[in-house]
């Protein structure tokens, strides 16, 4: 895992991150699905990409820790923090197959129709880890953190690698930057972000509830 390329390679160390496996809270999971992005005025759908603020603080550095970040009101999303320290890059841990504690990410996700959907998407990845804001800005890779970055038990064969645009960012959208292992059942489903549509002047809005 090269996670301190130039960020420029962010493409790159996302889609070596296929296969990789990652652990907390006696749960690990083989990742299957992941999406790349940068920071410094190269990628408007990236959080970094207007530079640094007190939310967006990890993704600048050191390599190798994690950037966890709470969105829609709703729920926690996990990134490894990539590239080399002050020029933002990160990978954002879309899906994988849990192949350790199993029952453990069952409790956390009851309502997972199969084992296949208990990882599927970064929500319930983070969920089936157990983790939350305490983790953000710990290390991945040191071994003393809450979550650990380890080695593949099953490496990822080149030629099972797809890529496509990344899911739900409101620029950037063609970005091919979002890497999936072809075929695997844990993969969440893509959906393109659809803009909200504004009432026209003199248009009245929808009732107040």
């Amino acid at each position: 895992m090269l996670l301190d390329a130039p960020a420029e390679a962010v493409p790159d160390t996302a889609r070596a991150l296929l296969g990789v496996e990652v652990a907390a809270n006696g749960v690990r999971i083989r990742l299957t699905e992941v999406e790349a992005y940068l920071g410094g005025g190269r990628d408007p759908a990236s959080h970094a990409d207007r530079g640094s603020t007190p939310r967006n603080g990890v993704m600048f550095g050191p390599p190798g820790f994690a950037y966890v970040y709470f969105v829609y009101g709703a729920h926690y999303c996990l990134n490894v923090v990539c590239g080399q320290e002050g020029d933002a890059a990160a990978v954002l841990l879309r899906a994988g197959e849990v192949v350790e504690g199993a029952e453990l990410a069952r409790q956390r996700r009851p309502t997972a129709r199969t084992d296949w959907d208990l990882a599927r998407g970064p929500a319930n990845l983070v969920r089936s880890l157990a983790i939350g804001p305490e983790a953000n800005g710990t290390s991945m890779v040191s071994g003393r953190g809450p979550l650990q970055l380890l080695p593949p038990s099953r490496p990822v064969d080149v030629g099972d690698v797809a890529s496509g645009p990344r899911v739900g960012v409101a620029a950037a959208q063609d970005l091919p930057w979002r890497f999936w292992i072809a075929g695997d059942p844990t993969v969440s489903a893509y959906r393109r972000h659809v803009p909200r549509r504004r009432n026209k002047p003199g248009r009245p809005g929808p009732p107040a509830r």
